[in-house]
């Protein structure tokens, strides 16, 4: 009986009591039950999967990564620096028009439906299997669970995950933030991934700024950039022209854009021709690479989150200046010929910077091309400051006071003091006579061993007289003037060890921008303020607190005057008075090394304090070579004639 049951249970197959081929042809019930059968597994398989399928924790590199953004201090952009070109922007600061652009062009029914479009779905089904197109039906969250984690391949089973991602996505992430997300991480084309970056690119401003017009161009992109973007191709434009009408019409039938509204839109926003700032190069790459170094150490940014980008950097340079300082290092580079004269002209590196009463870095010249010289000229330490030294020497002793003999109270000086400027003077200690360590009484020598009498302090400062102020230092006390060139702002370690040479900078290599920020003391009146590059920092869309350095009393502003009138008497009638046209009431002082190894020019305005440095180094050793008969100079021309040149050249142009 049982036996008889199971064998009723069967499916009769072949079929009994047909004939022939019919005999294989299932019944309508048999068709029936394989289709339930069917649909019954794939129910199952796809329930499973759903189960065991988990958002991913990694999104691919692209949808991670994003650029960093460099501006100059009138708000234009210097540069971005990243492998993508993105940066990521809250949804709230996209406008609302330009969101329903992308919903009216890519996915109208996104905030109801489930993720998925079931019709999308079978279509994009039939394309596979028929090799058409498979990317039409799919969802804004489809196009992001792509974007941010699978391949492009386009098969079944990428659809298939993808498919069960979007489902899963829906279910348990907000739609806004789905949205945002698509956004900061879709295709425009010009190098650019997430709607600020296309903003920036097509119309050059932030997102925010966009109207519906713009915005409509914006989401025809999504189709495909490279059809749509009118620099690329000559029929995209007349195709971009369409898909922006029928994506305003769109948004009409969307209800995310009036009538009235969509008829004010008559004329097609062209986009602009240029793309982003590229990769820093030439000069604009030293500073990138300066800013990135201040925005970490005073953010308290990790290199490593840095790295990953999405940083707006505001810099404090100035385009102009940058602009007019590189012009003039050009035009004095052109009086070189290392091949004509290898002797004398070969290696010549020159830095230069610029900096603000309030230690707002305006403009460097770091070299000739950051992505062939990353070594910034600006910045170095390499070589000696010479004789520029001497108006820190100046300030400490107006500061401090002297001590002429042992046992003795310290002593003020005034700018009218009057000390020996003779050539070959033996320097002095309260003591006797300064021995050095090969057993001889050190003297002081002056630039074309000149005999200048006795003079005054200032005027030692002014006409750079070697000897008084050599000896000022002594009686100062080097220990004092070591001090006070650190609260000048330079730093300990470029200052050289306190022997009697100290004085005269002849050991101490401070770099350009340090030597800028220090005469900038004189000028803001004895405040001090070191330099720094970086005015504010945001990160989407917030700001990114940074530790500003604060201004500090160096010197009274007394001392400040004295030493600023001294450097204005150098300018107007000393070794600087080649410049005394240039900018009245500028003040500078020259600097010259005994080795004849560095040319240097210091000036201050009420603008900006720059310094200038000329000088001959191969970069494979870092060896100073001398300057002598540099350009074709006739002997006894001093090198710092050359940085005052170059200098008389900026100003002229910052007028």
């Amino acid at each position: 009986m049982a036996r008889t049951r199971l064998r009723r249970l069967r499916p009769a197959y072949p079929r009994p009591g047909r004939a022939d081929w019919r005999r294989w042809i299932p019944s309508w019930r048999q068709w029936l039950g394989a289709c339930l059968y069917l649909f019954t597994g794939m129910a199952c398989f796809t329930a499973i999967a759903y189960a065991v399928t988990d958002i991913p924790d990694d999104l691919n590199s692209f949808a991670t990564q994003q650029d960093n953004v460099y501006y100059w201090a009138d708000g234009s952009t210097m540069a971005r620096t990243g492998w993508v070109s993105r940066q990521e922007m809250p949804l709230e600061k996209v406008p609302a028009k330009v969101q329903g652009a992308v919903l009216a062009a890519e996915n109208a029914s996104f905030y109801s439906d489930p993720g998925v479009s079931p019709s999308g779905v079978l279509r994009a089904v039939r394309a596979a299997l028929t090799g058409g197109e498979t990317q039409g039906g799919s969802t804004i969250t489809q196009q992001y669970v792509k974007n941010a984690y699978l391949s492009q391949d386009r098969t079944l089973s990428r659809k298939f995950t993808e498919l069960l991602l979007a489902v899963k996505m829906d279910n348990q992430k907000d739609k806004k933030q789905i949205l945002q997300d698509y956004l900061n991480t879709s295709w425009f084309g010009r190098g650019t991934y997430g709607i600020q970056r296309a903003s920036q690119a097509y119309y050059g401003k932030d997102v925010s700024q966009l109207n519906a017009s713009e915005g409509a161009f914006l989401a025809s992109l999504l189709k495909g950039a490279g059809l749509y973007d009118p620099a690329v191709g000559p029929n995209n434009r007349e195709r971009a022209v369409e898909r922006w009408n029928w994506i305003l019409d769109r948004m009409v039938e969307t209800g995310h854009l009036s009538a009235s509204e969509r008829a004010t839109y008559t004329k097609f926003p062209e986009p602009s021709a240029t793309n982003l700032a590229g990769i820093p190069g030439a000069q604009t790459g030293y500073l990138v690479e300066m800013a990135k170094a201040y925005a970490v150490k005073a953010g308290h940014i990790q290199e490593s989150d840095f790295d990953l980008g999405g940083y707006q950097i505001y810099t404090t340079f100035d385009k102009a200046r940058m602009t007019a300082l590189t012009t003039a290092v050009q035009e004095a580079q052109k009086g070189f010929d290392p091949e004509k004269r290898p002797d004398t002209d070969k290696h010549v590196k020159i830095g230069a910077a610029s900096v603000a009463p309030d230690g707002r870095l305006l403009a460097v010249y770091g070299g000739p091309d950051y992505l062939k010289q990353g070594f910034n000229e600006s910045n170095a330490t390499t070589i000696p400051v010479g004789t520029a030294f001497t108006p820190i020497v100046y300030a400490a002793a107006l500061e401090e006071g002297v001590v002429r003999t042992r046992g003795k109270a310290r002593t003020p000086v005034s700018p009218t003091s009057v000390y020996d400027g003779n050539d070959q003077v033996t320097v002095q200690t309260p003591e006797g006579p300064y021995w050095d360590r090969s057993g001889k009484v050190l003297k002081g020598h002056n630039d074309n061993d000149r005999n200048w009498g006795q003079v005054t302090l200032r005027q030692a400062v002014a006409d750079s007289v070697n000897t008084p102020m050599l000896q000022l230092g002594m009686d100062v006390g080097l220990d004092r003037v070591e001090a006070f060139a650190e609260r000048t702002g330079l730093l300990a370690s470029s200052l050289g060890p306190r022997i009697p040479m100290f004085v005269l900078g002849e050991n101490s290599k401070p770099s350009a921008i340090r030597m800028a920020g220090a005469y900038q003391t004189f000028a803001a009146g004895g405040m001090h303020t070191d330099p720094y590059s970086v005015r504010s920092a945001t990160r989407a869309g917030a700001a990114v607190p940074l530790d500003p350095p604060k201004p500090t009393r160096a010197v009274s502003a007394s001392t400040a005057r004295a030493v600023t009138d001294a450097l204005r008497q150098g300018v107007s009638e000393g070794s600087a008075k080649s410049a005394a046209k240039v900018r009245p009431g500028a003040g500078g002082k020259t600097g010259t090394t005994a080795a004849n190894t560095a040319g240097w020019f210091v000036a201050t305005t009420d603008q900006e304090s720059t310094a200038v440095v000329v000088y001959r180094m191969a970069l494979t050793d870092l060896q100073a070579l001398p300057l002598t008969g540099l350009g074709g100079d006739a002997p006894g021309t001093l090198p710092s004639e050359r940085a005052v040149r170059l200098w008389s050249d900026y100003a002229k142009a910052v007028k």
